[in-house]
């Protein structure tokens, strides 16, 4: 039986995946889920700004939603880390193929999420951004996948350039990949006074379709 295009009308009854975009700054995870929640590439983002993105996504034909948090990759925000690290269920771990610095950072940040959540292994994805960049390129894909065997996560090229590549692929595998773990967190659904609550202290939200973006000041409210 073919899946309607359209989510049911009662999100209370959808799982919900909380998902963290991570990286160094500058790698383009804002370029990554802006393509994928927005369908358009944006070449420069305001780095001091975390942005929340919340839709209904089908993968796999199932109706899910996906609570996307991007964050500020800046050093200076570090302090942030810790406190999205907790919430979230799945990670995007995001380097640029054109930065090596960012490829080095990438199993720090990845330790991080282990001691925070108390872990040996968790839901990552190890993506290796900006491959559309070919003649800058210092990072190869042999080094990607020889760091994300040693990570034991799974790999990813992706280009958020238009015309985009393995974007929307990225964001469905992190969904799978949760799927596959055991979820010790209460996150499976999510209710439309919990969606208000999140979205309520915010300085800015929007509602675009069924997705709502919001930017989030580094404040602590």
């Amino acid at each position: 039986m073919a899946t309607s295009k359209r989510p049911p009308d009662d999100d209370s009854k959808l799982p919900t995946y909380k998902l963290v975009v991570i990286g160094e700054g500058g790698v383009g995870k804002s370029s990554l889920t802006i393509q994928f929640f927005q369908k358009h590439f944006v070449d420069y983002y305001d780095p001091t700004i975390e942005d929340q993105y919340i839709i209904h996504a089908e993968v796999d034909g199932q109706w899910v939603i996906m609570d996307v948090l991007d964050t500020a990759g800046q050093e200076e925000f570090s302090a942030m880390r810790e406190q999205y690290m907790r919430n979230g269920r799945g990670f995007l771990l995001v380097y640029s193929v054109t930065d090596v610095r960012s490829f080095e950072e990438a199993p720090k940040l990845f330790d991080q999420v282990l001691r925070v959540k108390d872990k040996t292994e968790y839901p990552v994805l190890l993506v290796a951004n900006k491959i559309d960049l070919v003649s800058q390129r210092k990072v190869t894909e042999q080094q990607g996948r020889e760091l994300a065997d040693r990570l034991k996560v799974p790999y990813i090229e992706t280009s958020a350039k238009d015309p985009p590549v393995n974007v929307d692929a990225a964001f469905h595998e992190l969904v799978r990949i949760v799927k596959s773990f055991p979820s010790d967190e209460d996150n499976d659904t999510v209710s439309p006074f919990r969606i208000f609550v999140l979205i309520l202290p915010k300085k800015i939200c929007l509602v675009l379709g069924y997705t709502i973006v919001c930017h989030f000041l580094h404040l602590f409210f």
